[in-house]
């Protein structure tokens, strides 16, 4: 099979059988994509069967070349493993060559996290005397006080919430459910937002998206991130931050205040322990285990 027609049937493959969400198939097609331009510009391949390992090694190479860090490169080739596995299931190939490539060692980053007292200010210094000052708040606070994934934050809809019972219905990575709890704070800013704010970015577009644009559309999180950005520089914060600051500032704060690394790990839908297991490296005071030691539950009294 030619290197066009494979990708098509991957594009099907991963659509159907696997039923992946919209991000990873967006970036399971483009690491394919370019891997097969690589193998058929620079190694001359135009059939699935011609491909060695030696073909995916070049690939990698290329890529270290461009300065990628070890974490992109490992995760291109999770998706070029991906592919081949494919074509083995459908006997466009006789062998895997990708299972022979070994990933990249990835450098183990502490991530970047606010203290309690800098999540506190941040929030403080959003003017709240606008629609876009309570939208943008609500967002930051509701990132961190759930520690929601920024697509899980943008994509958030009414049928997610039960602010009654203080929870979210969360759709995570794979698709995975989880159930969220959050503070009267929290609760509040959003029933809040929804109220005085929201009705002034609606424009009939979007009758499921709980946060909108001023067009009226879902904020995307190219977008979230600039408001972060910004309330940031207003706060006189100094870190490099993303919207998932927010969400390891949440892990970090509960793991200082003793809440198990079992919940915690729930409460992010971490999949494997070891993923959450690295905010046992940020910090080390161990409180009590319990959910009343949420970082904003103080603002609950």
């Amino acid at each position: 099979m030619n290197l066009k027609d494979a990708l098509v049937e991957f594009r099907y493959y991963l659509r159907g059988d696997k039923n992946v969400s919209k991000a990873t198939f967006a970036a399971y097609e483009k690491d394919v994509s370019d891997y097969l331009a690589f193998v058929s510009k620079y190694q001359k391949k135009d059939d699935v069967r011609d491909i060695t390992a030696n073909d995916i090694r070049k690939h990698i190479e290329s890529l270290k070349r461009k300065n990628l860090e070890p974490s992109s490169i490992a995760r291109k080739l999770t998706a070029i493993k991906s592919f081949h596995t494919f074509l083995m299931i459908e006997k466009y190939t006789d062998y895997n060559y990708a299972s022979v490539i070994d990933s990249p060692k990835k450098q183990k980053k502490l991530p970047v996290v606010l203290s309690e007292k800098e999540i506190d200010i941040l929030l403080k210094s959003i003017d709240q005397g606008t629609e876009e000052g309570i939208r943008n708040k609500t967002m930051i606070l509701l990132a961190y006080s759930a520690g929601l994934r920024v697509t899980e934050l943008c994509t958030l809809k009414f049928s997610n919430l039960r602010l009654e019972q203080r929870l979210l219905n969360i759709t995570g990575k794979g698709r995975k459910t989880r159930i969220v709890p959050i503070s009267i704070e929290a609760a509040l800013a959003i029933d809040d937002y929804l109220k005085n704010a929201r009705p002034f970015f609606d424009k009939g577009k979007d009758k499921e998206s709980v946060f909108l644009t001023r067009e009226g559309t879902t904020i995307n999180r190219v977008t979230f991130y600039e408001i972060l950005k910004e309330a940031c520089i207003n706060a006189g914060i100094k870190k490099k931050v993303s919207p998932h600051i927010l969400r390891h500032s949440f892990a970090t704060h509960l793991l200082n205040k003793g809440l198990d690394l079992r919940m915690i790990q729930e409460l992010l839908g971490h999949s494997d322990i070891s993923t959450t297991e690295i905010y046992t490296s940020i910090g080390q005071e161990h409180l009590k285990k319990t959910l009343a030691h949420h970082p904003r539950a103080r603002k609950d009294k």
